[in-house]
């Protein structure tokens, strides 16, 4: 006996092949963040979109906000796809992200190639997350195509493309949800391993510069040396670690806060004394850490580290502040789909877990919704080589992703 879910299955595998295509005239349009130009990505998914008959919304952002952000141009996109009438029942998003890294060095494959090689697809974003963008399509879809065919469904499903993961968010999910645009009751974003993620650590990133003054180095004593304070601030830092280890977290999947330098920039030649460092920081936090108190310890550590420089002035400034992503109740709904059709399609239990990453996905539990992370990603991060050299996407994870959030929504809205 075919069972709606056969119907399903059965259409993904017949438009495979124009799914494939579609991720990879995705890919072929760079989206690197910084410096972030992101609209001709979003003009390009639209055209796409509206070959299949989809019409997409383009919300951009006002060029002083996302000029003052850093970057040069957001337009998010919308497409609403009512299965039912009004209030009949819930309104599902799928949020996947365009904007990712600049590709860096070390490819063996072109970046924006879009090329398949023994079964994957390879360029930047192939996996995080335009990859999403095509099994969240493609589930909604075949979801129609079953409709058409006669299966009774309700609610609706809105397909969430957006620009600014790479930046926090706050321009992307963040602008859409503070301008009223979208309301939905349950939200399933982009994927990057088998897992059902529920959570995920926060992040605090700091820009931190030491003033001191130059001299030349034949007469150090004339100056003050930023770089032997950012060498103690630095020492201090790294020390925090320890102190870091000992806050573990519940939820499985994330173990304990850390801290990481990631840039340092300063001097201006051999023989000239350092007259100012900057440095870059990162904190993840547990989603059992208070952001606010976070950030007080961290400035409490460098104000008191540098107060023993003297003749060194100090300055910072926040650069991002994400809060993490807890489990809302009403997530089980998603959680329990997703598993259960994980493990049919795959055949293997896809477990429930928390992620040291962080994303914009708690944008929208911060606003009250439900949501889960899952999608076309790979078993492990690490494996689709995401933000790394050679970054590319097994396509048959494609397909079976796509299966399961197909089935997933049939479940919610039949």
């Amino acid at each position: 006996m075919t069972t709606p879910y056969d119907t399903l299955d059965a259409w993904i595998d017949a438009h495979f092949d124009e799914q494939v295509r579609f991720l990879q005239a995705l890919v072929r349009v760079p989206t690197d963040t910084p410096p972030g130009n992101n609209a001709p990505h979003a003009e390009r998914t639209t055209e796409l979109l509206a070959g299949m008959g989809y019409t997409a919304e383009a919300h951009a952002v006002p060029e002083a906000e996302v000029r003052a952000y850093g970057l040069q141009s957001v337009t998010n996109l919308i497409v609403r796809r009512p299965f039912g009438a009004p209030g009949s029942g819930p309104v599902i998003a799928l949020n996947a992200h365009g904007d990712v890294v600049p590709p860096g060095d070390g490819w063996t494959h072109d970046p924006y190639g879009g090329e398949i090689e023994d079964g994957k697809l390879y360029g930047r974003a192939a996996a995080v997350s335009k990859s999403d963008f095509a099994s969240f399509t493609f589930a909604v879809r075949a979801l129609e195509a079953l409709r058409e065919a006669g299966t009774p469904l309700k609610g609706g499903v809105e397909l969430h493309f957006t620009y600014d993961e790479e930046f926090g968010g706050e321009l992307g999910p963040g602008w859409l949800l503070a301008k009223g645009i979208t309301k939905p009751d349950l939200l399933i974003a982009a994927g990057f391993s088998y897992q059902v993620v529920t959570a995920h650590n926060g992040c605090l990133q700091m820009e931190v510069t030491l003033h001191g003054t130059a001299s030349h180095a034949a007469y150090p004593h004339t100056g003050v040396d930023a770089l032997q304070a950012a060498n103690k601030l630095l020492s201090a830092l790294y020390a925090h670690n320890d102190v870091l280890r000992t806050r573990r977290s519940q939820v499985t999947g994330i173990n304990h806060p850390y801290l990481n330098v990631g840039r340092i920039e300063g001097g201006s030649n051999t023989n000239v004394v350092p007259g100012k460092v900057v440095i870059k920081l990162d904190r993840r936090m547990i989603p059992e850490e208070d952001s606010a108190a976070v950030e007080a310890e961290v400035r409490q550590l460098i104000e008191t580290t540098v107060a023993q420089c003297p003749g060194i002035r100090l300055e910072i400034r926040r650069l991002v502040l994400a809060n993490a992503l807890k489990p809302l109740p009403g997530n089980r709904v998603l959680v329990d789909a997703i598993q259960r059709h994980g493990q049919a399609v795959f055949g293997e239990p896809i477990p429930e877990s928390g992620t040291p990453l962080y994303t914009d996905v708690r944008l929208y539990g911060e606003r009250g919704v439900p949501a889960v992370i899952y999608g076309a990603g790979p078993r492990t991060v690490l494996e689709s080589n995401a933000k790394r050299a050679d970054e590319h996407l097994v396509l048959e994870d494609l397909r079976r992703a796509t299966k399961v959030i197909a089935r997933t929504l049939l479940d919610l809205l039949k």
